[in-house]
């Protein structure tokens, strides 16, 4: 009998759908036949490739409405944001086509010494193998957009692991590249359990893995790895803002709140750790508890609802237990701190924790912003690049070398100057440092990683 996965609201916990799960037996045989695919050296011409892209971003923008409710329905995304997903994942898959075209080898100098003369050399890009796309919660689509879209656009043969709460997304995405022409045997989904999961990861066959998830998972699952899979991980971080007495306030605060509350603070660069100066931080919590507290909290189902439910009940108390264990570690409670109901957690601000509390040293994802006061950059910067997470950070100031100091000395990918920690466009650079990931995320980038050069060197008379 085939086992069904069965996907809950997060908010109300209600069955809105379900999917076939797959053994070991049943993904086998997928396996070999993508890798059969590539090794046959044929994958679909450039020009059907961008077709494919092109007719199911156009898919996607038909069905815009119902891909939006999906993702607020079963990842707990509120609409508002969820329809920003859909927007931005249609954006991306028609980026993956245009990026086809930026793909390319070069010409290698050959006479540079009288034992290369008289030869022709050039490289050229090409598909690296199968790639293994597993993903995250937090975005349904547009996460699988950035794993399958590049796959497909390199003609990589594709196997999705969704995550298990929300695949509902993703199923949706991969009939929309059937349905505009990609044959199934150059992607397919499966749900599966971990075990599976894992032994399809590790096979020999798997040229790349694309992974997005949780450190313990991404690092256990890179050290398992065949010989020769190249991956991508990208996990968590505990975002670190910086705030210089010459920041504009006003416009600051609404950046804050939407930087550690969207999804609930369920993002991998939500704001988390605000390092302000002394005598401004308490005014600073003040500010982004009282807009923190007009959030509306509900089904994210609701087009009035600003932050939905956390992902599962237990996420909400591990964060309770979190906040809890800081509050009575000497942390001011200045708003929220308190679970609304099986599924949601009040949006949280909390001022100066202890330097131990799980919520200054780990990534709470959830909805819960922390303000330290801090004596200077100096101080800043080392409290920011203490932990062993790097990710996104941000600066906010009106002065250009407090601005060049943090771009220089935040251990980060990417600074943000005057705005938050979760900003983020499908083009640019995305990426962890040290715990926080290994290689870099984007279309082109990932575009690049799935594909390798080969070299011609033609000896000339």
């Amino acid at each position: 009998m085939t086992k069904t996965l069965e996907v809950v609201n997060p908010f109300s916990l209600e069955v809105i759908g379900s999917v076939s799960m797959s053994s070991w037996d049943d993904v086998e045989p997928l396996l070999e036949t993508a890798h059969q695919l590539h090794r046959a050296g044929e994958p679909l011409p450039a020009h059907q490739r961008i077709e494919i892209l092109e007719k199911t971003a156009s898919l996607m923008q038909d069905d815009f409405d119902a891909l939006a409710y999906l993702i607020a329905d079963e990842g707990g995304k509120p609409l508002v944001d969820a329809r920003v997903e859909v927007t931005r994942a249609i954006d991306g898959v028609r980026l993956c086509a245009h990026e086809i075209g930026q793909t390319k080898g070069t010409e290698i100098p050959m006479d540079l010494t009288a034992a290369g003369a008289g030869r022709v050399a050039f490289t050229q890009r090409e598909p690296i193998g199968v790639v293994i796309a597993a993903s995250a919660f937090n975005h349904p689509l547009n996460l699988i957009v950035h794993q399958v879209g590049p796959a497909v656009a390199t003609g990589c043969p594709t196997i999705v692991k969704p995550a298990g709460d929300t695949p509902l997304s993703a199923k949706r995405f991969v009939e929309m590249l059937y349905k505009a022409g990609l044959p199934e045997d150059w992607c397919r989904f499966i749900a599966c359990d971990n075990q599976t999961a894992e032994k399809l990861i590790t096979d020999e066959r798997v040229a790349f893995l694309s992974f997005i998830g949780s450190a313990r998972v991404g690092w256990m699952l890179k050290s398992k790895l065949a010989p020769g899979t190249r991956c991508a991980l990208e996990h968590g971080g505990v975002a670190p803002v910086i705030i210089d007495e010459s920041a504009d306030i006003d416009a600051m605060i609404p950046l804050l709140v939407k930087g550690g509350f969207y999804h609930s603070g369920q993002v991998c660069v939500s704001v988390q750790r605000v390092f302000a100066p002394k005598g401004m931080a308490a005014d600073i919590a003040a500010q982004i508890a009282a807009a923190a507290e007009k959030l509306t909290v509900g089904n994210a189902t609701r087009d009035d609802v600003d932050c939905g439910p956390l992902i599962r009940p237990a996420e909400v108390d591990r964060v309770e237990e979190w906040v809890d264990e800081a509050v009575a570690g000497g942390a001011a409670l200045i708003t929220g701190g308190k679970r609304l109901g099986d599924t949601t957690y009040a949006p949280t601000v909390l001022l100066n924790p202890a330097e131990d509390a799980k919520v200054t040293t780990s990534e709470v994802f959830g909805p819960v912003v922390c303000v330290y006061e801090c004596g200077g950059l100096d101080s800043a910067v080392t409290r920011a690049n203490s932990l062993p997470y790097a990710f996104q950070a941000s600066v906010f100031t009106k002065n250009l070398d407090t601005a060049m100091t943090a771009i220089k000395r935040l251990d980060a990918t990417a600074v943000m100057v005057n705005d938050h920690t979760a900003f983020r466009v499908d083009w640019m650079p995305f990426a962890g440092r040290r715990h926080s990931g290994y290689n870099t995320g984007g279309i082109g980038y990932t575009m690049h990683d799935m594909t390798q050069d080969k070299m011609a060197v033609i000896k000339m008379g």
